[in-house]
């Protein structure tokens, strides 16, 4: 990873790093006090003040403040960027074409200049998450058990929403809490709420309680069996939930 950085530059030194680092590709940094100006679907100004400005190779353009984790203001991939140099003032500009829109930096200073190389082309892996978890019991029942039915989704008790509520083969109401990782007593203790809750709600009815996630620990298999409680081993798949199943509007009143 090539790394050029310039401690407090002239603001001509500063501009040479910029234009190399737009031959190159590169990823550009830069810290010192400046104001910003944007003009596109609506305008403002931005103070004088010290602050963090990131230039991506594709594009996108990022001011930081020294808080908050979003950018006080920025440019999206597929801007064009450019610098130059007016007085003793380091300018930078980045244009976007559709819809157009224009943001310019002006350093009065500049603490800190950096060009990175970087060779970065892995994409992010995600893991499974509790929606994929319960995507994939709602589209087979079976990998829960056989029989089981599903009736709804985050199913409202007095003790909080039951990730999916069904019934068994035999018909008894059944609460299923769902956790994408190992979990310890905590996550029986809320499933045995869930449980407790419902049968006063019913009267008195018998109702199971599964707890599905990856793993338990030994302290959660001991609990699981003092409460009567159930445990599936399960892990999330990753799915398509870009529509997902919801049966809430299904919930027993």
């Amino acid at each position: 990873m090539p790394v050029s950085s310039l401690a407090d530059p002239a603001s001509e030194d500063a501009l040479e790093l910029l234009s190399t680092g737009f031959e190159r590709g590169g990823m550009l940094t830069l810290v010192g006090e400046c104001e910003v100006d944007y003009d596109g679907r609506a305008s403002s100004h931005l103070p004088p003040g010290e602050r963090l400005v990131i230039l991506k190779p594709d594009g996108t353009l990022l001011v930081h403040q020294d808080s908050q984790r979003k950018p006080v203001n920025w440019q999206p991939p597929g801007s064009t960027h450019n610098a130059r140099l007016d007085g003793d003032s380091l300018i930078v500009e980045s244009v976007r074409t559709s819809p157009h829109e224009e943001l310019e930096i002006t350093f009065e200073a500049v603490a800190q200049a950096s060009l990175l190389e970087l060779d970065d082309t892995s994409g992010l892996a995600l893991e499974g998450s509790e929606e994929d978890l319960r995507q994939r019991i709602l589209a087979n029942p079976d990998v829960l058990e056989t029989g089981f039915t599903a009736m709804a989704t985050e199913r409202e008790t007095v003790a909080g929403a039951i990730d999916i509520y069904g019934q068994d083969a035999d018909g008894t109401p059944t609460a299923v809490e769902l956790k994408r990782r190992r979990v310890g007593p905590d996550a029986v203790g809320q499933l045995h709420r869930y449980v407790e809750a419902l049968e006063r709600e019913l009267y008195g009815k018998s109702v199971r309680g599964i707890l599905v996630a990856p793993s338990v620990t030994d302290r959660a298999e001991r609990l699981l069996a003092s409460e009567d409680l159930e445990f599936v081993s399960l892990s999330p798949e990753q799915t398509d939930t870009s529509r997902p199943t919801d049966l809430s509007e299904y919930a027993e009143k």
